[in-house]
Parts: structure tokens; C-alpha cells; sequence
């Protein structure tokens, strides 16, 4: 196997006292989905956000590309070709696709102005890459479906270079078609190289969409199973039980 694009080796972060990540190692190889489950309060997200730049470990090491790397906060991240398409997607619902796409990094023209014509042009590039079905340019996203928002936001991560992907729930609330959509896209980053860690509760989706499956329980890694090896019923009692499956030992 390539090695590995992320390593997030004895992460520990805690707060007011409680360990809500203690020493937990997992590692994302290119063109690879890794799954992270665990009951609300296992520390799943904690742990991405010290990937993300959210919060700052108080211990461990993050390594890209087999090397040591320090994020601080978002901006380290995303310099590092880290993007995280949060549930929320953080979409400005009055703007279009491409207003979407460039927010806060618009393309400007030589005359000083919103360069609207190239900024759609190039909407149009990556999404005839991601989404070719996707038809709706001139309207405000807050019209679009789950998936084609979802799409928007990926969008927006890819066409600026992201490398490691993170996507909190990414089918939430959406319906079977849309789910769909989105486990295409998933799919389409793959093959282009991307790694993703994928927070998830839903374990059918793990099951659909991942590679592997890192699962915590009160801070700490239960284990990580090929998807492959494993059953639902196996990952759940990872889950529940706090142990890893007796046919992945």
C-alpha cells in the first residue's frame, strides 16, 4: 500500500479535565474513504478538528506525506490542501453556484472588478468533472436539492486543490436518490486520488461508501477494520461494546 497521505499519530486533547480524545492513532492512505464511528461524545469530531485546525491537540503529532506538520488553525489546514465540508455546509444561500464556489477568494479582472463570467466558467469546469448533471448556475443555492448543495460544496473544496477531504454526515437528512448523488461524487474523488475521512453514524453508509472503519468509544480507538472483513453487526459491537470484532483480531 502508498503510505499514508495523513497520520494522526497519539492525539490527546481534553477539556476542563475529561479526555475527550486520549492517544488515538489513525492514518489515511490516497484514494482511500476511512469512516469514523462512535456514539455523540466518542470524540470523532474532536479528533478531525485537530486535523482541521479547529482545536489544537495538547498532545500527538499530525504527519502529511510522512511529514510533521503543525496546524494551528484553519488557515494551516487549508494550505496543506485540508478542506472540511461541514454539515452545515457554510453556503451563502442568496448567492449562486459560483458565487458559492469563490466566496471570499473571488476572481477579480484586470479593470479591479468580480470577474462573474470566468468564476461561472470555471463552475461550470468542475462541475461537468463532479456533477455533470448538474444544470441549476444562475440560481441562489438556497433553490438546489441536498445533493446538488452537497455538490457545491465539494465543488468549492476541490477546485482548490484539497488533498484530504473531511465531510461531516454528508448524506444526513438527505433522501435515497440524493444519497445517491453523493456516494457518486465520494466515488469520483476517489479515483482522483483524494483521501477522505468520513464522520458518520449511519453504518450502512460506512458499509457503502468506506474503506475502512475507525470506531471510538470515550475518547479512545476501539480499532480500525477493513470494511471488507467485517459485517454491520461487527461494527456495531465495536460501537456498543468498546471491543474490536473476534474476525478482525
Amino acid at each position: 500500500m502508498t503510505s499514508p497521505l495523513v497520520e494522526l499519530r497519539n492525539i490527546s486533547i481534553a477539556f476542563g479535565g475529561i479526555k475527550a480524545v486520549d492517544h488515538v492513532t489513525i492514518d489515511l492512505h490516497p484514494g482511500e474513504v476511512v469512516g469514523l464511528l462512535g456514539h455523540n461524545g466518542a470524540g470523532k469530531s474532536t479528533l478531525i478538528k485537530c486535523l482541521s485546525g479547529a482545536y489544537q491537540a495538547d498532545a500527538g503529532e499530525v504527519f502529511i506525506d510522512g511529514e510533521k506538520v503543525e496546524i494551528k488553525n484553519p488557515r494551516d489546514a487549508r494550505a496543506l490542501n485540508i478542506e472540511t465540508i461541514y454539515q452545515t455546509l457554510a453556503l451563502a444561500d442568496n448567492l449562486d453556484a459560483a458565487s458559492n464556489l469563490f466566496l471570499g477568494r473571488e476572481l477579480i479582472t484586470s479593470m479591479g472588478f468580480v470577474d462573474d463570467a470566468v468564476m461561472e466558467a470555471e463552475t461550470r469546469k468542475i462541475m461537468g468533472r463532479l456533477n455533470p448533471n448538474f444544470r441549476k448556475f444562475k440560481e441562489p443555492v438556497k433553490a438546489l436539492s441536498g445533493g446538488q448543495r452537497q455538490s457545491v460544496a465539494i465543488a468549492r473544496a476541490v477546485y482548490f486543490n484539497a488533498r484530504i477531504l473531511i465531510m461531516d454526515e454528508p448524506t444526513a437528512a438527505l433522501g435515497p436518490q440524493e444519497t445517491q448523488m453523493v456516494a457518486e461524487l465520494i466515488q469520483e474523488l476517489k479515483a482522483q486520488g483524494l483521501g477522505i475521512f468520513l464522520i458518520e453514524h449511519d453504518i450502512h453508509n460506512v458499509m457503502k461508501l468506506c474503506d475502512r472503519a475507525s470506531v471510538m468509544k470515550n475518547g479512545q480507538l476501539v480499532g480500525t477494520v477493513n470494511v471488507n472483513d467485517v459485517t454491520d453487526e461487527d461494527i456495531l459491537g465495536m460501537i456498543i461494546l468498546g471491543k474490536m470484532p473476534d474476525r478482525a483480531r
